[in-house]
């Protein structure tokens, strides 16, 4: 494909799923479901969070502001997709697939810091339960939020910088969404140098900065656990990290798989499939997973509805 004369113009061609025309209602039906299904749990979360007193602790609070995150995240996404589905209408202009491009970017490294501030909380609970609300204090929340959001903002801005900078040798990409990854491929030979260096460099930089938090904070966590006498004692403080630790695997186990393997075994196929996983159901999946596994949440769930 040529490149066009005026590319703001021209905009890019998203394929999405035009590869397989006889799934796509069914396909619009699935979207539409897991997004429904999560904008409706994580505003539950949320406003349950926001209205009931009891829930306003430093864990709840973390947990709220993934639930904004998720309904952000998947927002950036689905409804572009729906209507790509719905109306056939693969164009997307220049100025708006580098904004999604961006936001995308910002809003999942978000996501990933959330889940390290909540492992913090988790070992700060365990590991100095006595000092518990000194450590995690409205303050320090704020502080540890706001902070990891300008540091995600900064990422996701060099990034949509270096890609919208390079020369695209084609205008077409496969996949139903503006991602770093395809966008990057369409790069002429040798165009996007500088933004691999930069890829290697400082992107493991800022995404695997979480894990290693999260990490550490759990090789600590467990230490305290196992230190403990009784068996039970032992399982059920452990326990308060399982919806954490559940929604921390399922996360990072797509994620990797999606950006840290090598370009030659990229798949447009395999691509969207786990982009739908990560980007969909886990949004989707994280409220019933606290929902599921707390005892608190649920309660406050019967209160708010006026369930005996």
């Amino acid at each position: 494909m040529e490149v066009p004369e005026n590319k703001t113009l021209a905009g890019f061609v998203l394929l999405g799923f035009s590869d397989t025309p006889h799934l796509l209602f069914l396909l619009f039906s699935v979207f539409l479901a897991a997004y429904s299904l999560c904008i409706a749990g994580n505003t539950l979360i949320f406003v349950l969070i926001v209205s009931q007193r009891h829930l306003r602790t430093p864990m709840y609070v973390l947990m709220g502001n993934l639930a904004f995150v998720d309904v952000f995240f998947t927002s950036i996404i689905i409804p572009r997709a729906l209507y790509g589905l719905l109306s056939g209408d693969t164009h997307i202009s220049t100025h708006d697939c580098f904004v999604q491009q961006f936001l995308f970017l910002a809003v999942g490294n978000m996501d990933s810091f959330l889940l390290a501030i909540m492992a913090f909380d988790r070992y700060s609970a365990i590991c100095f339960p006595l000092h518990y609300l000194k450590i995690m204090s409205k303050r320090t929340c704020i502080c540890l939020v706001a902070s990891s959001w300008v540091l995600v903002c900064l990422h996701s801005t060099l990034y949509t910088v270096l890609t919208s900078s390079q020369l695209n040798c084609s205008w077409v990409i496969h996949h139903f969404f503006c991602d770093l990854p395809v966008i990057m491929q369409l790069a002429c030979l040798g165009a996007s140098d500088a933004l691999q260096k930069v890829v290697f460099i400082e992107g493991p930089i800022v995404i695997f900065s979480p894990v290693l938090f999260i990490l550490g904070s759990y090789i600590l966590i467990i230490r305290a656990v196992l230190a403990l006498h009784s068996a039970q004692g032992r399982w059920k403080t452990f326990s308060t990290c399982s919806s954490h630790l559940t929604m921390v695997i399922l996360f990072y186990s797509t994620v990797i798989f999606m950006y840290f393997r090598p370009s030659s075994s990229y798949s447009p196929t395999n691509d969207r499939v786990i982009s739908v996983v990560y980007s969909v159901i886990i949004p989707m999946l994280n409220p019933f997973i606290y929902s599921l596994r707390n005892k608190e949440v649920k309660a406050a769930v019967k209160q708010l509805f006026h369930i005996t």
